[in-house]
């Protein structure tokens, strides 16, 4: 089965794997919607590590793909002049809350898969630059992991085995 893990779920609470390992993951499929909606990157499923299931699926990893996703970028001049203003200006303990001044949208169809050994803790990503018009950018946005499971069954919407 092929399984998405997001680079959020594993930057914060995942343990890096490679291919041979054997994994147990809290798995949540994708419904018609996801699909249709492109989610997953092909996947029949994605990990879960906050809520979910409570059952995990086990498994061997077989292969893994870097999940590159291309994004329009669009930068704000007057709000990254507040956030350069606030950095100047601020002292090391003071928190200063200002809206992100860029803004991105994927741009459909436009990612790459990387066939890689291992996936990593911390992925790496391409920051929005400080001109304004749209530009394109490249991000890390999870892996696909073909996942080879005992049963070969991968779970339904609802399923929490």
């Amino acid at each position: 089965m092929r399984v998405f893990y997001e680079n959020w779920q594993m930057e914060c609470c995942g343990t890096p794997f490679a291919v041979g390992d054997e994994v147990a993951w809290r798995l949540v499929a994708y419904d018609a919607e996801d699909i249709r909606e492109g989610r997953g990157y092909g996947a029949g499923a994605r990990v879960e590590n906050h809520g979910g299931p409570d059952r995990e699926t086990a498994g061997r990893v077989r292969a893994v793909e870097l999940v590159q996703q291309e994004y329009l970028a669009r930068t704000d001049p007057r709000a990254l002049e507040r956030v350069d203003r606030a950095l100047a200006s601020s002292q090391p303990r003071d928190a200063v809350l200002l809206p992100s001044p860029y803004s991105m949208e994927p741009v459909p169809g436009a990612h790459t898969l990387e066939a890689v050994g291992a996936c990593p803790k911390w992925f790496e990503s391409q920051e929005p630059g400080r001109e304004p018009g749209p530009h394109r950018i490249r991000r890390a946005v999870g892996v696909l992991v073909a996942l080879e499971v005992p049963d070969g069954t991968p779970p339904e919407p609802g399923d929490h085995r």
